[in-house]
């Protein structure tokens, strides 16, 4: 089972979708031949039922008949006349007086036997054994009438039934003795009427012929017809059957048999019908719907294996195109990876035929753009390369100044060109990220005495930074445009001395840095501004929204820079970061 279920997941789409076809089918098939089969059994059982019932009613229409005989015996054998005239034949010695009398006794039965329709003839056996017959029918045979008589005598009076073979029925019937001058039931001879079974089943039965036969047996000999379907060992198999209706099989065919037992005669009544014939419509209707169902099989297999050609026969192409573009044939990468594609194509092959193409012209974009892109970070990082020259001849010149200064003992000059120098270094440096809190305020206070050779006495700077935090690890040149904003925005603008302090604090595992000024304060106006990056400071020219997205990109959203101003009362700005000590490593740790 795992490896069928393994086998139709790696089977490709064609094949799924045949099986698919097939099994869809197969269901639908089982489905409708259930259905089916539960149709043909509904009305098998009808059928089966109805010959049944039409049995019963032929086999009741028979014995009814059979009892108007035995009702004609009854009446014959209880003549006046015959009862007289076989009284006097039995104490007349006269051989002429017993000829007329037997004349007579005939001259009655053609009387009794002209009347009836179902009597083939009449036969009265005297104790002498001499036969009177009427009737213009086929006899009884001779050799019968012993054992005609003894079977009257066996049932002393009543009526007996003889099956004598060849269709041949014969009711016989004893003759008792009981007129009013002899009442003494004493035998005086023997009735035996031939009944015409075949004409009475004729009359009475409506499945006969070509639709089935019927078949009288009293379990021993056969009493109609005189040729049947079954032979005699059949016929027993058949008889010791317990259902009453069913199909067997024997060996002149298969047969659908309907069998009743009579409780007047104790005669089965039996009626075969070749199954064949019998069920040859159904035959046909099966036969028909299976070579339906298979015609439509095969449509069903043609239609989806050309509806599914047309499904994966471009998808088989389109991953053809693709392994020769994963080979890098990436020159005729348009022309002859993709092939020709309908347009007219609408469905969702075509769309993705189409798509595919597009996303292989814009690979071919990118690709070529990527080309430019290295060629020019090419061309970026030459010229950065032959830029690094530029500043060591500015380093060199302002040794070389520094060296000057002190050489003429100009003290002042030689300490601004080192602040410049060092301000030059830390601002064109950009290997770390970080930098601890220590080496951000050495390049503050270079800039400082840079800016203190300027404005001298109105320039008041504080550092309010326990020794503790020193090691912290902070965004290089944060603090630094904060200050130069300071000095820009504050200082600038007035002739007071300008106070600007660099305040720093930790609480609950934050850094807060707070570069604050005692200037005119900034106007409503251009604080916007301000906050929207549009004014940048001068020198490095790092904007407060340079400042703020360099914060969120190294640490995240909830950390950044809060400026509060208020004309009049001198500004502030707050930096809160996570605190982050220099044994720390990455500032991943901190952020959590």
């Amino acid at each position: 089972m795992t490896y069928l279920k393994s086998a139709y997941k790696n089977a490709g789409i064609h094949h799924k979708m045949i099986l698919l076809i097939i099994v869809l089918m197969l269901v639908n098939f089982a489905v409708f031949a259930v259905i089916l089969k539960y149709i043909f059994h509904i009305y098998d059982n009808q059928m089966y039922k109805k010959t049944s019932e039409v049995l019963n009613i032929s086999s009741i229409g028979i014995e009814n008949e059979l009892r108007n005989i035995e009702k004609t015996t009854f009446k014959v054998t209880t003549d006046e006349q015959l009862q007289r005239y076989l009284l006097q034949l039995e104490s007349e010695t006269s051989p002429y007086t017993k000829m007329v009398l037997r004349k007579k006794i005939t001259n009655r039965l053609i009387a009794f036997a002209g009347s009836e329709t179902y009597v083939y003839s009449m036969v009265v056996i005297d104790k002498e054994g001499q036969v009177m017959s009427a009737g213009n029918r086929e006899g009884i045979p001779q050799e019968l009438h012993s054992t005609l008589s003894e079977l009257a005598d066996e049932y002393d009076g009543s009526n007996a039934w003889y099956a004598a073979g060849h269709s041949s029925l014969v009711a016989a019937r004893q003759f008792k003795s009981f007129t009013d001058s002899n009442f003494t039931l004493n035998g005086l001879g023997t009735l035996a009427i031939r009944v015409r079974i075949d004409r009475i089943v004729a009359d009475r039965v409506q499945t006969s012929g070509r639709d089935g036969q019927l078949t009288i047996t009293d379990g021993k000999r056969m009493i109609y017809p005189e040729t049947p379907l079954l032979s005699e060992s059949d016929m027993q198999a058949e008889l010791a059957r317990k259902q009453p209706y069913g199909i067997a099989t024997y060996s002149g065919g298969t047969f659908f048999a309907a069998q009743v037992k009579s409780s007047y005669t104790g005669w089965t009544y039996l009626h075969m019908t070749s199954f064949d014939d019998m069920f040859r419509h159904i035959t046909i209707i099966k036969e028909i719907v299976s070579t339906i169902f298979v015609i439509m099989l095969l449509i069903a297999l043609a239609l989806g294996t050309r509806l599914s050609g047309s499904i994966t026969k471009p998808i088989v192409q389109l991953i053809q195109n693709m392994r020769k573009i994963e080979k890098g044939d990436l020159d005729r990468l348009e022309e002859e990876a993709l092939g020709p594609v309908p347009f007219s194509t609408q469905d969702e092959v075509g769309l993705l035929h189409r798509t595919y193409k597009k996303m292989i012209r814009r690979i071919r974009e990118l690709i070529n753009e990527n080309v430019a892109k290295q060629l020019l970070l090419r061309e970026t990082e030459l010229k950065a390369l032959q830029a690094q020259i530029n500043p060591h001849f500015l380093y060199n010149t302002l040794e070389s100044v520094n060296w000057l200064a002190k050489a003429n003992k100009q003290d002042r000059i030689s300490e601004m060109v080192e602040a410049l120098a060092f301000l030059l270094r830390s601002a064109v440096s950009f290997e770390e990220q970080l930098i601890p809190l220590r080496k951000e305020l050495d390049i503050v206070r270079s800039y400082v005495t840079i800016q203190k050779t300027r404005f001298d006495e109105r320039l008041i700077f504080q550092l309010d930074v326990p020794e503790e935090l020193m090691d912290a690890q902070i965004p290089k040149l944060t603090l630094q445009p904060l200050v130069e904003n300071a000095i820009h925005y504050a200082l600038e603008p007035q002739i007071e001395p300008c106070r600007i302090s660099i305040v720093a604090r930790v609480r609950e595992g934050s850094l807060f840095l707070r570069v604050e000024d005692d200037g005119p304060g900034i106007a409503e106006g251009f604080l916007e501004k301000l906050h929207s990056g549009q004014v940048t400071t001068r020198g490095q020219g790092i904007g407060l929204a340079n400042i703020q997205e360099r914060l969120h990109l190294i640490f995240g959203a909830p950390w950044g820079m809060e400026l509060h101003s208020e004309s009049g009362t001198g500004t502030s700005i707050h930096v809160c970061i996570p605190y982050v000590k220099g044994d720390q490593g990455h500032v991943q740790g901190a952020v959590g």
